[in-house]
């Protein structure tokens, strides 16, 4: 008994090195980046190039970034595309999912077979331009959010937390005279909160970094992202022709990072419980 209980505090102790080493391996680039968009460049310089603990600090690059007059439209175009893109994605996404969900929907088994197809091969830049073009949402916010309003990863995760759910729930409501759509919206969502903001914060990140789909769709300047805006400025700041800059570009680069990132990181904990529990119950069907 004794042998076996230290096997299990040295099982423990080897468990809590190999977390601590992980925690800090994803701590220390944040550090970094965070260090080096606070730091003087001089001082960054004199250590090499490598400081993750500023010892002088300076908000030069931030406000750089904050007084481009660019930058507050941006910000509103992502919170936008992110708040509105994430909440039609959620509801189409619920709304296909429940459908999947029934064994006895007709042809069920060739709708999941689309759908696993879709997972591996897409219909190329080309068609999917012509289809946006085609339905007039070039330089429209929702060509931003319209051509990827359900991902196939993200619907299997809620399907099979939706298969997963008590049957009984559901015919209760139905001997009440409940529809579908009702059933939908007051019982099955409700109780789906994990896998909802699992899927929402899967949909809410690719919004709030969206680039590809920008610089496709939209010319229009003013309708950019962040992400877009961000680069641009980056890209001026490291051309020769730009003399006015004098921040070094590894400065705004860091800098660029911290402003994009941060938002993710402060709403992320607040959902960490549900998008544990969702990505469990989610993945694996019971």
């Amino acid at each position: 008994m004794v042998k076996k209980l230290r096997r299990l505090e040295l099982f423990d102790i080897i468990v809590c090195l190999i977390l601590t080493i992980v925690a800090v391996a994803c701590i220390f680039p944040l550090l970094y980046v965070l260090s080096v968009s606070l730091t003087p460049y001089s001082e960054v310089l004199k250590h090499g190039g490598f400081m993750v603990i500023p010892r002088s600090i300076t908000f030069e690059a931030y406000i750089a970034f904050l007084q481009d007059f660019r930058i507050p439209k941006a910000y509103e175009v992502t919170v936008f595309i992110t708040v509105v893109g994430t909440a039609v994605n959620l509801l189409l996404t619920a709304f296909m999912a429940y459908a999947l969900s029934k064994k006895g929907l007709p042809g069920r088994n060739l709708l999941l077979l689309l759908v696993m197809f879709s997972m591996l091969f897409s219909g190329g830049v080309i068609p999917t331009y012509l289809i946006v073009k085609a339905m007039g949402l070039i330089n429209t916010y929702w060509a931003m959010i319209l051509p990827n309003a359900v991902w196939s990863f993200n619907l299997m995760i809620m399907k099979t937390f939706f298969e997963n759910m008590p049957e009984g729930l559901e015919e209760s409501a139905k001997i009440d005279g409940a529809g579908e759509l009702r059933i939908l919206f007051q019982i099955v969502m409700p109780l789906s909160m994990p896998v909802m903001a699992t899927v929402g914060l899967f949909y809410g990140v690719g919004h709030w970094n969206e680039f590809f789909q920008a610089i496709m769709y939209v010319n229009d300047t003013t309708k950019h992202p962040l992400q877009v805006i961000l680069r641009g400025i980056l890209i001026a700041a490291t051309s020769d022709m730009n003399l006015e800059n004098p921040l070094p570009t590894e400065t705004l680069q860091m800098s660029a990072v911290i402003l994009t990132a941060l938002p993710i990181l402060v709403v992320y904990p607040f959902i960490q419980k549900y998008f544990t529990q969702g990505m469990l119950i989610g993945a694996i069907k019971g």
